[in-house]
């Protein structure tokens, strides 16, 4: 007896938007009943009061006819309950006529909104929310809703780059593995000293740019835990100094301090010392033998203070100045690599800044004119 084939299994099916009116319908028929019943209230209540207190004024002025007196009473309660039923039917009217178009026209925003946000979730984040101008709070959310797809937008593009320059970052020190470890397997070379080298050097690069991705991802998402404690620029100079002076030395680069104005200021000395280490890296890659780099601070008013690195080393093109601490980008792609820098070492470096209420700028004369690098930290009131 053959076994009776198994049925595929149905396809999922999505989930659809449960069904219902719109919120304009909803709002229009609460608008509706809100205007109808204060209509009849107002009319029940005319209608009911308006020709007792009638009829109580005219027993006052001395009318006791009673067939006089019904004939008044009647005929006023006959122009109260027309008159008051012509204007509550005109003011039901009207109210109803505004209430529909105010309804149109926030059903009209929403839907904009709506619209744009299923387009922003399919990936087209060049949508834009116009104004609806119903309001501040209206143009708060078209306001939002634009700088979050601004956001995307860029996020988008970030994660484009990053791909892109973590394939060529990886693809060298792989192509390096692989064609040792097929060349030891061929009997071609042994595993001496230069492969063992050849082999950690590649391994070390690897680690190096997962060790630079995980730090930018923390840096920027604000999980790097930030301890502030009173200290002074004069002292993040001289230490940042001591700890790069030996490969300065080493490589025959001048590293001067110029302190002009020292300023206390609330900061986490270790990721400041990150960030002064980072910079004096940096041009220290840049900067060519007999060259200098100078590290200086100075107060910018009462409230903020400076701390400048100044190299006399390959400069920056202008063009290249606004993007640099980007994530991943290199002004110059194949100087940057011969050098061994991920591209993320600035970006690092802003984020640590800002997470202490800071700001960080680049400047340079140009391509051999040296860079400039500047933070600015506010001073610590205590």
């Amino acid at each position: 007896m053959t076994a009776r084939p198994r049925e595929p299994d149905a396809a999922p099916v999505a989930a659809e938007p449960a069904a219902g009116s719109s919120f304009g319908t909803r709002l229009f028929v609460a608008l509706t009943v809100v205007v109808i019943g204060c209509a009849v209230s107002a009319w029940l209540v005319a209608s009911a009061l308006a020709p007792g207190i009638f009829h109580d004024h005219l027993g006052q002025a001395g009318i006791h006819d009673s067939s006089q007196a019904a004939h008044v009473e009647e005929a006023f309660t006959q122009s109260i309950v027309l008159a008051w039923g012509l204007a509550v039917a005109i003011a039901v009217l009207l109210a109803l006529a505004v209430s529909w178009y105010i309804t149109r026209r926030v059903q009209r925003s929403l839907i904009a909104v709506t619209t744009s946000t299923a387009r922003i979730a399919g990936g087209r984040y060049d949508t834009r929310v116009h104004s609806p101008g119903l309001g501040r709070e209206f143009d708060e959310l078209a306001v939002t809703v634009n700088e979050l797809t601004r956001r995307l937008d860029a996020t988008e593009t970030t994660r484009r780059r990053m791909l892109a320059d973590l394939g060529h970052e990886m693809r060298t020190p792989i192509a390096t593995l692989d064609s040792y470890l097929e060349a030891l397997e061929d009997g071609v070379r042994t595993f001496d000293d230069d492969t063992r080298q050849v082999l950690r050097s590649a391994t070390d690069r690897l680690e190096r740019l997962v060790e630079d991705i995980t730090a930018v991802s923390r840096a920027e998402e604000h999980l790097t835990r930030i301890r502030p404690v009173p200290t002074t620029t004069a002292a993040l100079v001289i230490h940042a100094v001591r700890a790069a002076q030996e490969r300065y030395d080493n490589k025959g680069v001048a590293l001067r301090t110029h302190i002009q104005d020292s300023a206390v200021v609330s900061v986490d000395p270790d990721r400041i010392g990150q960030v002064l280490g980072n910079l004096l890296d940096n041009a220290l890659r840049h900067t060519s033998s007999g060259g200098a780099v100078t590290l200086s601070t100075r107060r910018t008013g009462h409230r903020h203070v400076e701390i400048t690195v100044t190299d006399t080393g390959e400069g920056i093109a202008s063009d290249h100045l606004d993007h640099l601490f980007d994530r991943f980008y290199r002004a110059d792609t194949a100087r940057d690599r011969r050098h061994g820098g991920s591209g993320i070492g600035l970006t690092i470096t802003r984020a640590l800044v800002e997470a202490h209420d800071g700001r960080i700028r680049a400047y340079s004369g140009g391509l051999g004119q040296g860079a400039q690098f500047t933070i600015e930290l506010p001073i610590s009131d205590r």
